[in-house]
Parts: C-alpha cells; structure tokens; sequence
C-alpha cells in the first residue's frame, strides 16, 4: 500500500510539473505577443504595446481565477489552500495557470489588431469580459464541462465530436474574428486610407517582429506538447508536426511573400496555428502542407483585407489567427483522415461545423461587447492624443525618453 501511495504520489508530482513547464513556456508566449506588435507599430506606440499585453495578461489572471475557469470546468479555487493543493498535489491549480495562457491569447490577439489608436481602459475592460466570460463559455462547449451540449450536435452531423486538440479554433480562432469586429468598430489610423487611397504605414522595428516571432514559435512547442495535459500522454508526434508546419509556413511565405521579412516571421505563426487542432492525429508531411497552405492564406488575406476590404488590421490578426485557425479546425477533418496517413477518428463535416460555429460565436461576442463600449464610453482615442501617439497621450513617456531631451 506504501508502494502504491509513493507511486501515485510521484505520478501526481510529475504531472504537476510537466503541466507547470507547457505554462510557463506558453507564459512566455506572451512576450512574444508584446514584441510582434512592438516592431510592427510606430515608434510613438511601442510602449502602449508592452503596457497592453502586460495588463490585458493581469486582468486576465484574476477573472480567469474568479470567473473563468469554474465557468469551463466547474472548477472553483475559493476554498482552504490545504484543500487545493491536496487534490493531485494541486494539479487543478496549475492545469488554471496553463488553461490561463490559453484565455489571455484573446486580448493578446486582439491588441495587435487595434493597435495605435484604441483607448486604453475601454480595452482592459473588453479583454476582461472575453477572458473571464465569453472565452470560457466556449471553452466549457468544446472542452470544459458542458461540452456535451455541442459535441453531441457535431457528432450527429459527422459522426464524429469536433477535434480541437491544442485550440487553432477555440483559441486562435475565436481571438482572431473577435478582434474583427473591433477594427472594423475603431476604423482606420489616421493617414492610413484617404481618399479610398491606400496609404501602407510601415513596421518600426524588423528585429523586435523578428524577436517576437522566435519567442512564440519556441513557446508554441509547449503549447501544443503539453497539450497533453499529463506526462503519460505525451506525442512526440504532436512535436514534430508543429515543427514541420512551422518550416512550411516559414518556405510558403518566402515565396509567396517575395522575401519579405514581415511575412517570413508571420508565415512560421500562420503554420504554428493551423497545425494545433490536428497536431496529434496528422502525419508529419501532412503537417508541412497544412504550415504551407496557411502562409499563403496569410499572405494574400493580408494583402485583400488591407488593400481591397480597406480594413485597418495593424498586425493581420484577423487572417493570421481567424481565418487560418479555422482552417486550422478544418484542416484536421481532412489530413486527419487515415487516408491521407492521419491517426483518424475525426470526421470532415464535424470539423466544418464546430469552425463554423467558433466564427458565429466570436463575432457576435466582438460586436456586442465594442459595440457597447463604443457607444458608452468610447474605444478611440481622440485625434490630436493618436497623432502624438498612444504612449505620450497615455502613458506620458516614450519608449525612447531621452529623445525628448532639449
């Protein structure tokens, strides 16, 4: 009995750190968040940036605590510590931190989206409701606790429950056509279309984009891996098929692209969400092509959604996320099929409608929370504090303060 105590015990210790590893690698995911936007907007906006992601992250912390968390999986932390951390030597706990980093993408993606002209309380507050309510509620569906309720609905239609292993949809999906609504709510930076002219506004800093991209690509092995959840279930294939779609998003944007360094960086993002739903089921080339076919998506969304749609989305999150995390759910129907070499056990039509079903949910919620918080107490920045800038007109320093030395 000893025996089987200690062993339980040890299982239970090593789960609680494996799953506290995938955190904190997918925590530091957000720094990439932070520098992607800092190289992609305007010197008088990069502090903003850093302050955004930092604050969207902690607001997000204590209503995924609060609110979140038992709204997905009936899960509540207001009780005795000696209680939380009894159960599986606190693996509730530390399944919240990793659950955590999923949830504070949404504002994460959504910053980037925005960027340069919104109010800065206004968006704390919208991050908060889509942390602490509109996210997990579409967690628990797919995920959490009352995903029956849906499951059941794509199981009659496919045949199969819907497949999100590492959330291409219920993450980066939903973040990304959420963000949708509020560009189109916000409108254009100033200068950015005149005339119905487009005017491109240029990214700031190469090395910063650059930066954040490596950061979230080596995070993104933690966030699909420790998918997982326990040490028992680790895939090695889940590993290497994030890498082999990030490579063919890297080689699908260099050419689709033209070399060009901003596409380069986002083309490994492109390909790192479109393998999440799918990276436990698919086979490794299977991977690449989902990574290339979803850098050429990015590419040429970003260039329609810029210049023919004239939607003012700084960092592309609608495309990059949006529409290629539902490809990402979509792709899973199809390259996971034992057909195509894939594990199986997912069914295309399952796929189609529970991606579907995440674009319904994100914009409705994007529409009604900025269309409240637009009409009420605004999300745009006045034009004479955009044209000094958000971090001057918000924050009251630049991000190169001796600059302003006389």
């Amino acid at each position: 009995m000893a025996t089987m105590s200690t062993m339980t015990g040890l299982k239970s210790s090593a789960d609680v750190l494996f799953l506290m590893l995938g955190a904190v690698m997918v925590f530091a995911m957000h720094a990439g968040f932070a520098f992607l936007e800092v190289g992609t907007v305007r010197k008088k906006n990069q502090v903003n940036a850093f302050v955004k992601i930092l604050t969207d992250w902690s607001i997000s912390t204590v209503v995924y605590f609060l609110i979140g968390f038992p709204i997905a999986y009936g899960i509540s932390f207001l009780k005795p510590a000696e209680e939380l951390v009894n159960k599986a030597q606190g693996y509730d706990l530390v399944h919240f931190f990793f659950l955590l980093c999923f949830a504070a993408c949404i504002p994460a993606i959504i910053s980037g989206g925005i960027a340069e002209r919104a109010k800065f309380w206004p968006q704390v507050i919208a991050g908060a409701i889509f942390a602490g309510l509109s996210y997990p509620l579409f967690e628990s569906l797919i995920w959490g606790q009352n995903m029956s309720l849906l499951q059941n609905l794509f199981k009659s239609i496919g045949g199969a429950e819907f497949h999100d292993y590492a959330g291409s949809v219920v993450v980066h999906s939903i973040g990304g056509w959420i963000a949708l609504p509020a560009v189109i709510i916000l409108g254009p930076r100033m200068g950015r279309y005149i005339r119905g002219k487009s005017h491109p506004i240029p990214v700031s800093n190469i090395p910063f984009l650059a930066l954040g991209s490596w950061i979230l690509a080596v995070g993104w092995f933690g966030f699909n891996v420790m998918s997982a959840g326990n040490l028992e279930k680790i895939s090695g294939l889940v590993a290497v098929n994030s890498l082999m779609a990030m490579v063919g998003g890297v080689l699908a944007a260099l050419v689709a692209g033209k070399n060009d360094p901003g596409f380069v960086h986002n083309g490994a993002l492109a390909g790192l969400i479109a393998v999440c739903a799918g990276s436990d089921i698919m086979h490794p080339v299977a991977s690449f092509v989902v990574g290339c076919i979803a850098s050429v998506i990015f590419v040429y969304g970003f260039h329609y959604e810029q210049e023919k749609l004239q939607i003012d989305d700084v960092l592309g999150v609608w495309p990059l996320h949006g529409v290629i995390g539902s490809w990402g759910g979509i792709a899973a129907g199809i390259f996971g099929q034992k057909a195509l070499g894939g594990i199986g056990g997912v069914s295309f039509l399952s796929q189609l409608a529970g991606s579907i079903s995440a674009v319904v949910f994100a914009l409705v919620s994007g529409f009604v929370v900025y269309g409240i918080l637009s009409k009420t107490i605004g999300i745009r920045l006045e034009q004479e504090e955009e044209f000094a800038g958000a971090d001057i007109s918000i924050h009251k320093i630049g991000a190169y303060p001796e600059d302003h030395i006389r």
